[in-house]
Parts: structure tokens; C-alpha cells; sequence
């Protein structure tokens, strides 16, 4: 590969003062409000590590890993130590090799030790892991420090598990849209430094009472953050760029199914059934039923890729008595962002029942799968609790009541029951506003 190919992408190579004009630093400043991603605190650049950064398109991957870069450039890094490449564009394993050597070579002849090496997404060229795991085994990769980013939890997940004893230094790192704290730190930062952090879910009535107070200003920030979700390009930019980044991640969405070889015909079936059904649990048969899949596998499928994508969170029913998961039992499916569900409404021409209600409970689903992953389940029997978080062997249940007046009964089987409410605070029985139960987790 031509060494000016690299220099396109590598302009601060010519000149530092030019990691300014980048195209997506230039976006990041031109936005009216700004921050930087909190998981640059934490990405060691000891060497040897393999980082690998995943999540969502638009959630910020690649503006993150350019203000890395800007950073450590004014920190008067060896600009030529700092390589990026965007993946999008190579076709395969092979052509990602003669990028690295191109660079490799470069970097050997300008007698440069260490690199930070930035591949971003990193899943597009085919069988990628092959040159990264044949670099690493052959020590050319000794002395740096290599970040992968990605779009596909599934597609990196199932990949990293072929770098066993490979990673060094490195760790995973999840770039998820804003949480509703992290919205706060953006627009008003001032209260966030107001507002407890939870340890754990004993936390929460004790300091939730201690926030009552700013509850005013905190419903006046939930009212935005349910109305735009987290994706950056939506938060900052509002009206115009909202659009726009519906557009974008809805055409990304389509690529990414075709590209697991599946159909977005099928797809958008599938997804209105999902926007239909939101707040009521489902079966895959019962999908199958609606749509022209007839096998309730297949439609598993297509949940898992939307799953994987970081599109829906699926919640399965637990056995709160033998705290066991009840695979064969109804599933619930909640859009992991009120931008998402906006999204699928208008592709698939269908309007959400009680959509504030189902935005409520999905982003509390989310705030919690976040803080506690794989720990978080719901309950049907006579009543149903909308989230069931297994934490230290403890049973916590939460249920979401988008009303004015939120009546609701504790079911006996839970003795850690909490009724998250629209605007009620009480302690007996246990009720706390939603914008003060998000604002707790610094997820």
C-alpha cells in the first residue's frame, strides 16, 4: 500500500497542529455542547495491550478515540507513533496486513519503539482477527499499544474469545449512548456533583431521599433525555441533526442485517412487532404467528442480531423462588434508547401504545442492564414486576407506574420492592421519581 494512503488519514504525521482540521474533531467542537467520553480515563497505553472497544454506530467510538489521539499529541507525542486507520474500506484480512506492514515499515524506519496503533471498526474487513492474532503471535506488536473499535457486540465477542492469553494490558471497554447522568454532566454538570452514585440497590431509598430536592430541575432534563435518548449527535444538535442521525443509524441498521445475511424485509416485521408489543411479553411463536416467518427460531435469530447490534435489551422471566431463568417462557423487549424507538416507529409505520410509559420503563431496563449485566430479569405470575435485578443472591424489584397517582400493591414474594413513579416520592410504600432513580447510576 502507498505510504501517502496512510497520510491521509494520519495528517498530524505532517504536522500536529493539523489533528485540529480532522474532520470528526471539527464536528466534536462545532457541536454546542461537548465532553469527552469517560472510558478514555481508563485505556492503559502501558504496553503490550489489546484494547477493544465496542458499541453502537453514533454512540462516539470514533470521535473517542480521536480525542485520544489529540491528547497524547499535546502532550508532545511522537506524532509518527500514533497510527489510524478506518477499516471500512478493506475488504479483508489481507488487505488489513499490507495496511500494518505499510506502517510497520514506516515506523521501523523512523526508528520508532513504541506506537499507539487505532484501528477503527475494526469487524468490517473479513476475518480481520486472523492478521491482529498473526501480528501478536510474531511479537511485531510487542512494544505497542493496539485499540480496536467496533459496532458488533456479537461479532467481537464471539472473535476475542481467539485471543486467549494475547490482550496484555488490555481490557473491553462498552461506548454506550449517554445514560441520563451522563446527559446531566453534559448539560449541568454542576448538579451531577450534587447527586450520589449507588454502590448497591440497598442504596438507592436512603439516597434518593437526600436528592428529593433537586427533583424540579432533574424532571426538566428527563423530559429532553426521553424525548431525544443519548446518541451524542441527537443530544447537541437537537432538531436538525436528530434527523439526520435517524437517517444514519437506520441505514446502518439495514447494511448490518444485510450483512449477516439476513433480510431487512424480514427485519422490519419483525421490529414492528417488537414496537407493538413493547411493554407486554412475548413469545417467539407468537412473533411468528404476526409475520411471514413461520419458525419461531428464526425470529430468535433476528432478536439476537438486533441484540447484538445494541438495538433491544431481552429480558427472560425468572423463577423468583428457585432464582432460575425460565428460558421457555415469555420474553420482554425494550428498544435500548427512546432515539431507537423513535427510529422503528417510522420505518415500520406503527405508533407505540402509551409511548411515554414504554420509554420510562425501557430506559430504566437500560440504566440497569448496564450497572448489572445478565443480573437483570422480569417476573409474571398473578401481577407481573417489570425488572427483577439478582444482586449479591438478593431479589430487588422494580416496577414502573407512568401516572400521575401511582397505585400499585407489593407482591409478597418481594421483600426489596420499589415502584418507580412519575413524579410521587414516598418511603412507605417505597416510591421514587424516575429522574432521581437515573440520575443514581454512573453507568
Amino acid at each position: 500500500m502507498d505510504i501517502e494512503r496512510l497520510y491521509e488519514q494520519n495528517t498530524w504525521w505532517k504536522d500536529s497542529r493539523l489533528i485540529e482540521q480532522d474532520y470528526d474533531i471539527l464536528r466534536w467542537k462545532e457541536q454546542s455542547y461537548t465532553w469527552i467520553p469517560g472510558i478514555l480515563q481508563n485505556i492503559s497505553l502501558k504496553p503490550f495491550a489489546l484494547h477493544i472497544i465496542s458499541g453502537p454506530r453514533q454512540a462516539g467510538k470514533t470521535t473517542a478515540v480521536k480525542l485520544l489521539i489529540k491528547t497524547l499529541l499535546e502532550q508532545e507525542r511522537n506524532p509518527k507513533s500514533i497510527f489510524y486507520f478506518n477499516c471500512e474500506n478493506i475488504a479483508d484480512y489481507k488487505e488489513l496486513e499490507t495496511v500494518l506492514r505499510t506502517y510497520i515499515e514506516m515506523k521501523e524506519t523512523q526508528h520508532i519503539s513504541e506506537a499507539i496503533i487505532v484501528l477503527d471498526e475494526i469487524t468490517l474487513p473479513k476475518e480481520w482477527f486472523r492478521t491482529i492474532k498473526f501480528l501478536i503471535d510474531t511479537g511485531v506488536f510487542k512494544n505497542d499499544v493496539v485499540i480496536l473499535t467496533g459496532s458488533s457486540s456479537i461479532v467481537i465477542k464471539r472473535q476475542v474469545e481467539l485471543f486467549p492469553g494475547r490482550r496484555g494490558h488490555g481490557k473491553d471497554f462498552v461506548l454506550h449512548p449517554l445514560s441520563f447522568r451522563g446527559f446531566l454532566k453534559v448539560f449541568e454538570p454542576s448538579l451531577v456533583e450534587k447527586i450520589p452514585i449507588i454502590a448497591t440497590l440497598s442504596d438507592i431509598e436512603k439516597k434518593a431521599e437526600m436528592m428529593a430536592v433537586y427533583q424540579k430541575e432533574l424532571d426538566r432534563h428527563l423530559a429532553r433525555y426521553m424525548e431525544y435518548g443519548g446518541f451524542p449527535i441527537a443530544v447537541t444538535n437537537i432538531d436538525k441533526e436528530k434527523e439526520e442521525a435517524k437517517r444514519t443509524y437506520l441505514s446502518w441498521i439495514k447494511n448490518a442485517v444485510l450483512k449477516a445475511e439476513r433480510s431487512d424485509i424480514l427485519a422490519r416485521q419483525v421490529l414492528k412487532i417488537i414496537v407493538e408489543c413493547v411493554q407486554t411479553d412475548v413469545s417467539w411463536e407468537g412473533i411468528s404467528k404476526k409475520i411471514e416467518i413461520k419458525s419461531p427460531k428464526t425470529v430468535s435469530a433476528y432478536v439476537e442480531l438486533f441484540t447484538s447490534l445494541f438495538v433491544t435489551n431481552v429480558l427472560y422471566n425468572l423463577d423468583i423462588s428457585t432464582k432460575k431463568i425460565r428460558f421457555g417462557k415469555n420474553k420482554k423487549i425494550h428498544f435500548r434508547d427512546p432515539l431507537l424507538l423513535e427510529i422503528f416507529e417510522d420505518w415500520c409505520l406503527v405508533k407505540t401504545n402509551n409511548k411515554q410509559s414504554a420509554i420510562a420503563e425501557a430506559i430504566v431496563i437500560e440504566h440497569l442492564t448496564r450497572r448489572f449485566p445478565e443480573q437483570v430479569y422480569f417476573w409474571k405470575d398473578r401481577y407481573e414486576v417489570d425488572a427483577v435485578v439478582l444482586e449479591k443472591d438478593k431479589l430487588y424489584g422494580f416496577e414502573v407506574k407512568w401516572s400521575e397517582h401511582a397505585e400499585s400493591k407489593r407482591p409478597n414474594n418481594f421483600t426489596n420492592y420499589t415502584i418507580i413513579t412519575k413524579k410521587e416520592y414516598s418511603k412507605h410504600p417505597s416510591k421514587i421519581p424516575l429522574s432521581l432513580f437515573l440520575s443514581m447510576f454512573d453507568v
